[in-house]
């Protein structure tokens, strides 16, 4: 989750952008926008040092010296499930509404037996919410369910592809759908170019920078070395 990491290390500690975004692998303007508060999207922060994947010494390393480059303590585990019904600590029970809503919204391809796995949910309420009959209907928003932290980004990347499968293949001549799925993979894409086009500049930057101070010592070696042969040690004659 590098989103609410980010948000994390921006709200906890002083690193500068740069190094958030490296280490978060995002773009600095990303990281600038939830410093301003100007994201779209409001994320929980992730603590990487309760995770370890970073140390409080790491941190004061990249806070005394800003050109300082994060390293990684160690790769996120994913957390497998066991079978049976997901358990959601009791702070987080009162958003299950909205992340229900919020997938209904964007991806009403996923079966309610999908929702009620991703969630941990009945099908009554999703069902009340998506007929609007739910008690609380009223101040019930739609939010990322992994925003939220009721699930992984991976398990509903997961339900979207396997509900994905499912559909029906359009008729021959009729244009596939725009759906939000297919939008927001189409933005996931942009990002990830865009990430890799800098990473790209800066290692390219990094090589011309190494090969010219190369070619400038080597001049300035052979200018040494004919200003000698020009003017030779007496004391070699």
């Amino acid at each position: 989750m590098p989103h609410a990491t980010a948000s994390w290390l921006v709200d906890n500690t002083a690193l500068s952008f740069t190094q958030i975004a490296d280490f978060c692998g995002l773009h600095i303007l990303e990281v600038q926008a939830m410093a301003d508060d100007l994201a779209g999207a409001k994320y929980t922060g992730r603590d990487p040092v309760h995770s370890g994947e970073l140390t409080h010494e790491e941190i004061e390393r990249g806070q005394n010296d800003s050109s300082y480059q994060l390293r990684m303590q160690k790769a996120p585990v994913d957390v497998s499930r066991t079978k049976g019904p997901r358990y959601t600590p009791v702070s987080k029970r009162q958003d299950k509404p909205d992340g229900i809503a919020w997938i209904l919204r964007n991806h009403p391809e996923i079966s309610d037996a999908q929702i009620g796995r991703l969630i941990g949910t009945t099908r009554n309420t999703i069902n009340a919410i998506r007929e609007r009959s739910h008690w609380n209907i009223q101040n019930i928003q739609p939010k990322d369910p992994v925003t939220l932290g009721l699930c992984s980004q991976r398990e509903l990347d997961a339900a979207v592809a396997k509900a994905a499968k499912r559909a029906p293949a359009p008729a021959e001549g009729e244009e596939t759908p725009v759906t939000q799925e297919s939008i927001t993979l189409d933005k996931r894409d942009d990002k990830e170019k865009l990430i890799e086009e800098l990473r790209r500049e800066r290692e390219e930057a990094a090589k011309a920078a190494s090969e010219a101070a190369q070619e400038a010592e080597a001049e300035a070696w052979l200018t040494a070395k004919r200003a000698a042969e020009a003017n030779p040690d007496p004391g070699d004659l």
